[in-house]
């Protein structure tokens, strides 16, 4: 029996490969075999649960140039039964008038998920019961806390106050100041009205709404809402004059002065190296305060990095009260799909909803406008 066991586990294997002789332990071999078994009834286990891993997904911890954190998103995806794969998702509201709460001002979080399907281009998504209050006592004016868009970045989900300029990051139920921009080229003293945020090269870009600051009739006051603040990892602020980009996507939508486009969704694709803008309002006319709440729009524009070649399409129809105010590209389809946000703001009928939609960037809808309960005005969203 000794024999026996010293000839099947000490004997080295010797196998003839053409004029080579090759040899293997035996004690290498079944370690081999048993190991690979192992990983193969893991995989099986894996595969038959909910909540199986999707890839890929940045782990934390710094993989830029600069340091930057490149996780992305927050929230590691899971797979379906179905074959699809479903992301954690977040939505902030901006109140306006109604944020304040007697000596503070609030802006709700919502948060819930988003399932995709791109063989069968279904979309589906649902929310959490219970929404987050955030809460700030940072006010301009008598008003605060207006937040207008949701993007993470090195790391942290950011908003920012349209009222204040101030910038938030959104961590364990509380918003925390990081920045407060300044108005136009930095040197007003005035709150920039940050209306999108998107992440390019290491570096987050916050835009206005991209036209002239004027009256409620339209008369021009100055260019500062043309402005774009290039914010880098550690909080240094450049301040970018905007005004040739903007005109450059005025162009491409047919429009020119007194026309205008009103800009509060915007997002840079590493994948297709271009810029892509949802307008949320478009007119060939004046602006006016009253009329520019039905002058929504169903354009879509792509630009290269230097915006010398704008491409326009449209996306679904124009429903004249309802505007883009935000998007983002669905992780996982090379930014060929993304979902987004509108806004519906009626004073006349004292209106105020906010829906849902996932197209493609080639306009295909796979989710119709589908409305967020409770009638308020949610205008960033976000992978978490």
């Amino acid at each position: 029996m000794q024999d026996w066991r010293k000839a099947v586990f000490q004997t080295p294997l010797t196998y003839k490969m053409g004029n080579s002789t090759v040899r293997l332990q035996s004690r290498v071999v079944a370690g081999l075999v048993v190991t690979a078994a192992v990983v193969l009834l893991y995989l099986l286990l894996q595969r038959g649960r909910q909540g199986l891993t999707v890839q890929p997904w940045t782990p934390a911890g710094p993989a830029g140039p600069s340091g930057c954190n490149t996780t992305y998103p927050l929230t590691r995806p899971v797979a379906t039964k179905t074959g699809g794969v479903r992301y954690r998702v977040a939505v902030i509201s901006d109140l306006d008038t109604g944020s304040r709460r007697g000596a503070a001002w609030v802006s709700v979080l919502r948060r819930g998920w988003l399932s995709w399907d791109e063989r069968r281009r279904a979309a589906d998504v649902w929310w959490d019961g219970d929404d987050v209050t955030l809460t700030s006592s940072l006010a301009q004016g008598g008003r605060g806390m207006e937040l207008s868009e949701l993007v993470v970045f090195d790391g942290h989900l950011l908003s920012v106050d349209d009222r204040t300029g101030v910038v938030y990051r959104l961590t364990s139920g509380q918003a925390v100041p990081w920045l407060i921009l300044a108005d136009g080229d930095g040197a007003v003293a005035k709150g920039f009205k940050g209306e999108w945020m998107a992440v390019k090269d290491e570096h987050l870009y916050i835009g206005g709404l991209g036209k002239e600051w004027t009256t409620t009739t339209g008369e021009v006051l100055n260019h500062n809402p043309q402005f774009v603040k290039r914010v880098s990892c550690g909080g240094g602020v450049e301040h970018l004059d905007w005004q040739p980009v903007y005109q450059r996507l005025m162009a491409a939508a047919g429009l020119v002065a007194p026309g205008y486009l009103i800009h509060e969704a915007a997002a840079w694709s590493q994948r297709l190296r271009q810029w892509v803008f949802l307008p949320r309002r478009a007119s060939s006319e004046r602006y006016d305060d009253l009329a520019d709440e039905r002058r929504g729009t169903n354009l879509l524009l792509r630009a290269d990095a230097q915006f010398a070649d704008v491409q326009k399409s449209l996306v679904g129809p124009v429903i004249p009260s309802h505007g883009f105010s935000s998007f983002k590209f669905i992780p996982g389809t090379d930014d060929r799909w993304l979902v987004a946000l509108k806004s519906e703001e009626d004073s006349v009928a004292n209106r105020t909803n906010s829906y849902i939609t996932v197209f493609s960037v080639d306009g295909e809808v796979a989710l119709p406008e589908t409305p967020l309960d409770g009638h308020m005005k949610f205008e960033g969203i976000e992978f978490v």
